[in-house]
């Protein structure tokens, strides 16, 4: 038993390390709302069925820096 309890927690040590290896930041997009198109505002995240996406990925909440991509 003691040898399984022992397999166990180092597999479930291995999966979240290997999940956290995986993680990063989040990337921002600039989204415009289709009512107004002079509204813009910066979100990891869709804001609903009234905006689309404008611009991005940013690597920043502000949308100042863009990310490259090779």
């Amino acid at each position: 038993m003691t040898k399984h309890f022992l397999g166990v927690i180092t597999l479930l040590s291995l999966a979240m390390t290997c999940g956290q290896l995986q993680a990063g930041p989040a990337r921002y997009w600039q989204w415009q709302s289709i009512v107004d198109a002079k509204v813009l505002t910066c979100s990891p995240t869709q804001l609903g069925p009234g905006w689309k996406k404008f611009r991005g990925p940013f690597r920043d909440s502000r949308c100042e820096k863009l990310v490259i991509i090779y």
